[in-house]
Formats: structure tokens, C-alpha cells, sequence
């Protein structure tokens, strides 16, 4: 199994209204290419939220062919809808992971 896994730091400023829109659009349409079969977000404790929380999205699948489909077909227009919602005030990064 295959882990994308997505690191966010949000802002104190858009925590609440960034989370709902993870929660009732961005994650949605992930999900909607068909190419994951499960997700979870978390938020990261123990952490320093003076400059605001970090939060950890994991979506799950089956194969780096359906991953890679993933970032070639779709990655980049969600990526851009974050840019143009939020613009500057989140900091995100990106690993993939296999289960072993």
C-alpha cells in the first residue's frame, strides 16, 4: 500500500474556515478521482502553534502507478484551487510512503 501523505501548516487566521474546506471540498475531490481508496487528516500534537497548528492528510492506495496518475492528472489544478482560497498563508509538503 502506498501513503501520500500531505504536512500542512495553516495560520491562526484561516484554521477554522481551512479545515472546513478540507473536510467539505478539497479532500472530496481527491477522493473523487478514484485513484484512493481511504484517507485520514490529523492534527500534529505536541507541536508549536504559535504561528498556527499543522494538520497531516493521508490518502491511501493501491499501487505509485495510481499515485503518479494522481500527480500528473490532477495534482495540479487542486493545488492551484489551495493557492487561489488561501493563498500564502498555509506552508504545505509532500511524502509518499510505502507500507511494508
Amino acid at each position: 500500500m502506498i501513503i501520500y501523505n500531505v504536512t500542512t501548516k495553516i495560520t491562526p487566521d484561516i484554521h477554522e474556515s481551512w479545515l472546513q474546506w478540507m473536510k467539505e471540498a478539497h479532500i472530496p475531490e481527491i477522493m473523487a478521482t478514484g485513484l484512493f481508496h481511504d484517507y485520514r487528516i490529523c492534527r500534529l500534537l505536541e507541536q508549536d502553534d504559535e504561528e498556527g497548528p499543522t494538520y497531516v492528510a493521508q490518502y491511501f492506495t493501491d499501487s505509485l502507478e495510481n499515485y503518479h496518475t494522481y500527480l500528473q492528472e490532477h495534482a495540479p489544478l487542486l493545488r492551484q484551487k489551495s493557492y487561489t482560497q488561501f493563498g500564502d498563508r498555509f506552508v504545505a509538503f509532500r511524502t509518499v510512503m510505502q507500507v511494508v
